[in-house]
């Protein structure tokens, strides 16, 4: 386990939080974390950063992107212009995965990965052994008071929601879209109009998160 926190982690309402954590997982249990929070609030950042605090031994990040419906069921429907809406996901594939995580009754358990250089989900690209107590999940809709997503919801042992400015997160939003094939003014017009109509149901669901966490 590593000894000491990635400077990412330092700020005292996250140090406390991540005791708090330390302590739970001194039981010998597996312990599902949700991370939680809009596009571009940092939820894979910190999620990486608390894989990297723990070690590969103690934690594991299996993202709800994997779940993401590919481009051949979306192409030539109305969901393709909304890539990343809560419906665009295979909600019931990620409950039955957290299901078996919970379970931890497999020496291993396969979880999907999203790659966004191929824009597409990639199958069992992440081993999850059963010796490994912390799960880290992170993604948009953990919260979502939706039909499934409740479900989701409770086989999380606490969920963190991600506190990041909107101006910071646009920004980050048009530099990954632009980075990622889009041009500029493509970018910037998805993360106003896509990614923000996203936002404004995730924020909502703020309130039912466990911890808020301050993230920059």
């Amino acid at each position: 386990m590593a000894s000491s926190p990635p400077d990412a982690l330092r700020h005292p309402d996250v140090t406390a939080a991540v005791a708090e954590l330390r302590g739970r997982l001194a039981s010998g249990n597996r312990i599902l974390l949700g991370i939680t929070g809009s596009p571009g609030s940092g939820k894979s950042t910190f999620a990486a950063a608390l894989h990297s605090l723990f070690g590969p031994g103690m934690a594991v990040v299996v993202p709800m992107d994997g779940f993401h419906l590919g481009n051949a069921i979306i192409e030539g429907t109305p969901l393709r212009q909304r890539k990343g809406a809560i419906d665009t996901f295979d909600v019931g594939g990620y409950l039955s995965l957290l299901q078996r995580l919970a379970r931890r009754d497999e020496s291993v358990v396969f979880a999907p990965d999203f790659r966004r250089e191929i824009d597409e989900p990639v199958a069992a690209s992440i081993a999850v052994p059963a010796s490994v107590p912390l799960v880290i999940t992170e993604g948009n809709y953990l919260l979502a008071d939706h039909p499934v997503w409740q479900q989701v919801r409770a086989q999380l042992d606490e969920v963190w929601f991600m506190d990041t400015s909107p101006a910071l997160r646009l920004e980050r939003l048009v530099d990954r879209h632009v980075h990622f094939g889009m041009d500029r003014p493509a970018a910037e017009e998805w993360a106003a109009c896509s990614d923000e109509a996203n936002a404004r149901l995730i924020e909502s669901t703020r309130d039912a998160a466990d911890r808020v966490i301050p993230w920059s």
